[in-house]
């Protein structure tokens, strides 16, 4: 218990390095994305991406059998529960793949298979990088983002990076709450404060950095003033700023989370501007009779209006 929290103090640290690398990695061998939406395997939606069965492959060094399966089932529930999943494009399967290096990612393997493939990068029974990793890459997969023809694209990824990073922290809470109250190990209940300091110190650094970058103040001129450097893919520092205003929107309007099932679910994905990428999610809500706050909102704050590129 001491040597875990003792890793848990670094990795707080290590974590912070890690948000400004994700990647989705896909292959070489995958075509480019296509005008026409591909086709869905009706497998896939004989089931959700809260009941899909899940998969561990790769090195997962000296954990306990089933431990590692226990964070990652208990990571889904706290960031899926009540979270009505609308999406006609949930994958059947899920891999959890851990790699000794690398970033963790969501592998676009073109096999046309109806699994999720998700990697994660840990230390042993690292359990907050688990969850925050898992949670990152799982918000991709709930966005729509883990068949081949997915491959992120600007000017529009680093929406989705934040978006979904607001999802991760968003699970963060809830698992941190429920490890206290109830935890998968026995006895282990104060190891939710631990995952709670580790997600509190992601969102001070945040904070700082919205503050700084001045989206707090003004976040149409933020995003005028700075967009060259914002549209940039990944979660790049501006991302992880806008990650805050995301999980507000989460923890005010909760129904609003169900909107990121509608992500993606248009030709050019995102790689169109800014407003078009509001209209298409907002249009695609309607189809999924999801709640629109999210698209809405998003075109408030930025002031990414119709007709404005």
């Amino acid at each position: 218990m001491n040597r875990r929290k003792l890793v848990e103090f670094g990795v707080v640290l290590a974590a912070i390095g890690w948000v400004f690398r994700p990647v989705m990695l896909w292959s070489s061998s995958q075509r480019s994305i296509v005008a026409t939406p591909p086709s869905y395997p009706k497998a896939a939606l004989s089931t959700s991406l809260l009941t899909a069965p899940i998969e561990l492959a790769g090195d997962w060094g000296r954990m306990l059998p089933g431990a590692a399966q226990q964070v990652v089932e208990r990571t889904r529930h706290a960031c899926l529960d009540g979270v009505r999943l609308l999406s006609d494009r949930q994958p059947a399967r899920l891999r959890v793949d851990e790699h000794t290096s690398g970033q963790p990612a969501v592998w676009l393997h073109p096999d046309g298979s109806n699994m999720a493939w998700i990697i994660v990068d840990i230390s042993e029974r690292d359990w907050s990088k688990l969850a925050y990793q898992f949670g990152h890459e799982l918000g991709h997969v709930f966005a729509n983002s883990w068949q081949a023809d997915a491959k992120p694209a600007p000017p529009c990824q680093w929406l989705e990076e934040a978006i979904v990073e607001a999802f991760s922290l968003r699970g963060l809470g809830r698992l941190a709450r429920g490890w206290k109250q109830n935890p998968p190990f026995a006895g282990d209940n104060a190891f939710g404060d631990a995952i709670a300091g580790y997600r509190e110190n992601i969102i001070k650094g945040y904070e700082a950095l919205a503050d700084t970058q001045g989206l707090t103040r003004d976040p149409a001129a933020w995003f005028a003033d700075h967009r060259s450097e914002i549209e940039i893919p990944g979660l790049n520092p501006f991302a992880q700023a806008m990650s805050l205003t995301f999980l507000e929107e989460y923890e005010r309007v909760p129904e609003s989370i169900e909107a990121v099932a509608a992500l993606n679910r248009w030709p050019g994905r995102s790689g169109i501007p800014v407003a078009e990428y509001c209209q298409r999610w907002k249009d695609s809500c309607a189809e999924l009779h999801a709640s629109p706050h999210l698209p809405l909102r998003l075109g408030e704050l930025l002031g990414a209006r119709p007709g404005v590129k």
